[in-house]
């Protein structure tokens, strides 16, 4: 079956490097090496090898963003309504709602399932999925926290102008004014590209080592809007915009991804930083059934 087929390899590095972290059999500075390179070296020059080379003719479209950027601030609203009314404070658990592993699980599932040539749907999102998303989490916070008024805009700035959303942006500009490289550079670049899937599900594993998994009514309800609600609302609005079927299908199982590791540079004091913590761990943890069952869903 093709959906086994796609998850099982993605889901056994993860636990690979998670194995390897729990267990220390590599020293704690391999794995902060192999973060490294990864994340400044393999998935940048992945990105944009993809996306210089992408057909952009429907992949640019503003539908994309709608589609997709419309359910993550619905539910990112409404879970921070529930939970801010409950906890009569700001949290981050609105942004892990709505905030997807793109990277380190969308990519390599997507090519598995669709090939590179559907990416450039994911990279449409991928662009301004951190702008949107973190400005509203800022936005949220400075609004109705405690602390300083006003966007803080060098922080928001600094987690933006990173190597994946930097590569992005050169790749689209090779693409549109139709740049180019020698052979031999894009070979060099296509081998380290292929480096970076495989590095990145074991990295996603061995940070996951680091988190504890905390159980409450709270986290299974984040868990499931990321899990189950937000793939649901975006399967509908891209059924509603009338979306090709491989974008409707990019988008839902973009939505379906597990909470990403960023969300928690947002955290607000050592509480919210335990509960974000167990949400990732939980998403992750699940994501191998209710991704199966999304894909199984979506017909494959």
């Amino acid at each position: 079956m093709l959906v086994i087929e796609a998850l099982i390899p993605i889901f056994v590095l993860v636990l690979l490097g998670y194995v390897l972290a729990w267990r220390q059999w590599l020293p704690a500075e391999s794995g902060t090496g192999l973060a490294a390179v990864t994340f400044k070296v393999f998935i940048p020059l992945l990105l944009f090898t993809a996306l210089a080379r992408a057909d952009l003719q429907q992949g640019l479209s503003p539908l994309l963003l709608l589609a997709y950027f419309g359910p993550a601030l619905l539910l990112f609203v409404g879970v921070n309504l529930v939970a801010h009314r409950r906890l009569q404070r700001p949290g981050t658990l609105g942004l892990a709602a709505s905030y997807s592993n793109n990277v380190l699980v969308g990519i390599p599932l997507i090519s598995v399932l669709l090939g590179t040539e559907a990416l450039v749907h994911l990279f449409t999102i991928l662009m301004v999925h951190s702008l949107i998303l973190f400005t509203a989490q800022s936005f949220y916070r400075d609004t109705f926290g405690e602390g300083p008024r006003g966007l803080q805009l060098k922080g928001l700035l600094t987690s933006l102008g990173n190597p994946l959303i930097l590569s992005l942006l050169l790749g689209a500009a090779f693409n549109l004014l139709g740049l180019g490289l020698p052979a031999a550079l894009w070979r060099a670049a296509d081998w380290l590209a292929a480096a970076a899937l495989p590095s990145a599900l074991l990295v996603l594993g061995m940070s996951l080592s680091r988190y504890r998994l905390q159980l409450s009514v709270g986290m299974g309800l984040v868990t499931a809007s990321k899990l189950l609600l937000f793939p649901l609302l975006v399967f509908a609005s891209t059924t509603w915009l009338g979306l090709s079927g491989e974008a409707r299908t990019v988008l839902t199982i973009m939505a379906a991804c597990p909470t990403g590791v960023n969300v928690l540079a947002f955290a607000l004091g050592h509480e919210d930083n335990r509960s974000i913590g167990s949400v990732i761990f939980l998403s992750t943890l699940l994501a191998t059934l209710s991704l199966t069952l999304w894909l199984l869903w979506l017909g494959f």
